[in-house]
């Protein structure tokens, strides 16, 4: 059993830049794989990014390759996303999962534990 706790989020201006953190209870943490996705008011859920537990190898969604960097540190079972040069399009729910299947990485089907998610707001 994995618990899920993110924290970081706010209101930043466009530009800006925000870290996420995302503080995960339970033994298995470091045997995980760890996304973040995000989801706007009226769309569907969207993914960031993600980090597999065994090759620390990262995948990041198309609209933030280049601007998110998303890390890990097992030994304070946290994971992280570094968010920077913020877009107003970036405004979203920002939730963090845990998962043990090795596929895409990229879909929610994947990961089986969730965060409540945290708000960022990017003002233009």
């Amino acid at each position: 059993q994995v618990q899920l706790v993110e924290s970081g989020g706010g209101l930043v201006q466009a530009g800006g830049s925000l870290r996420l953190s995302c503080a995960a209870s339970g033994r298995a943490f470091s045997k995980k794989n760890m996304a973040w996705f995000r989801q706007a008011p009226g769309k569907e859920r969207e993914f960031v990014a993600a980090i597999r537990w065994s090759t620390e190898w990262t995948y990041y969604g198309d609209s933030v390759k280049g601007r998110f960097t998303i890390s890990r540190d097992n030994a304070k079972n946290t994971v992280y996303l570094q968010m920077n040069s913020l877009k107003p399009a970036d405004t979203a729910g920002y939730y963090c999962a845990a998962g043990d299947i090795d596929g895409t990485y990229r879909t929610s089907r994947e990961y089986n534990y969730w965060g409540q998610g945290t708000q960022v707001t990017v003002s233009s």
